[in-house]
């Protein structure tokens, strides 16, 4: 059977973090508490290797690479993709300062490790955006991607990566706090082996059961969550795999302390463990959680 998980994450230390402000209109999430630059910095190093730090001790392999000055969302490595079949796939990104973020150094080494199916990276001076697993939430098992049409999400683009990859594509709207769209899928959802996270609540009613009732067609337990949830970033977890090959599901602090009992629960039905720990400044600054931390290597 066709792996949903792996092993192996590729983090990004950065050179620097703060609020990005060419982001800030499409992502709701980011907060400005109005700290110096440094100070930002310093804390959230201290909350990414903390975090990484948490999943080493896990028994799960990290590769980390050290980020460049100019791009304060580095730490969000979703300009790439690699996938059980040995295939590398490069995004196009919304922001200049998220496209610089694909430095040759990483790329290439990625490229020699793996095949580059797809490369739309080109994408961007026509302005179409699809922001790697930011966008995608990939089912692999089932080969069905699933994407919430956002600035950062082209339809399009959506279509040639499934058309491409072999995959059924589930597309669908969503609406954050502010009424604008969820910026990020990954944000809305995670999917493990057996088990589905999702925040149903925040997608269009005319959507809604088509998307849960596909989920709950190709996984034993579906955990949905409400706005405040979302907003908590218990969507934004990923499974991995732990030393003794056993699925634990990685996640915030805050994500994991939302969590209502009987939900935990189901989750742990499926996962050895929920691990991760606290990271509120780059969850702040950034607009993202502990799954836009990590990239799969397969």
């Amino acid at each position: 059977m066709t792996r949903q998980s792996t092993n192996h994450i590729l983090m990004i230390e950065p050179k620097e973090f703060y609020l990005n402000p060419e982001t800030q209109e499409t992502n709701v999430y980011q907060v400005d508490e109005h700290e110096s630059h440094e100070k930002t910095l310093e804390k959230a190093l201290n909350e990414f290797r903390a975090y990484r730090d948490c999943l080493v001790s896990h028994g799960v392999t990290v590769t980390t690479f050290q980020g460049i000055e100019g791009c304060p969302d580095h730490i969000f490595p979703n300009w790439a993709s690699t996938d059980p079949f040995g295939n590398l796939v490069l995004y196009p990104m919304l922001n200049a300062n998220r496209s610089a973020e694909r430095i040759p150094r990483i790329t290439d080494k990625l490229e020699q490790y793996y095949n580059l199916a797809l490369d739309l990276r080109g994408e961007e001076k026509n302005g179409k955006a699809l922001e790697s697993t930011g966008s995608l939430v990939m089912d692999h098992i089932n080969k069905i991607v699933y994407m919430t049409h956002s600035l950062r999400s082209n339809p399009e683009l959506a279509q040639r990566w499934a058309d491409d990859r072999g995959y059924q594509l589930m597309m669908f709207n969503t609406h954050a706090h502010t009424g604008d769209p969820v910026y990020h899928t990954d944000l809305v959802m995670h999917i493990g082996t057996d088990y589905v996270g999702i925040c149903s609540e925040c997608i269009e009613p005319e959507d809604r059961i088509r998307i849960v009732g596909q989920l709950q067609e190709t996984h034993k337990t579906v955990v949905e969550f409400d706005n405040n949830q979302l907003k908590a970033f218990c969507g934004n977890s990923l499974e991995v795999v732990d030393g003794d090959g056993h699925k634990v599901l990685a996640m915030s602090k805050a994500g994991q302390l939302a969590l209502r009992p009987e939900q935990t629960e189901q989750i742990l039905t499926h996962m050895r463990a929920i691990i991760g720990t606290d990271i509120p400044t780059i969850e702040h600054y950034g607009g993202g959680s502990g799954r836009c931390l990590m990239m799969e290597l397969f």
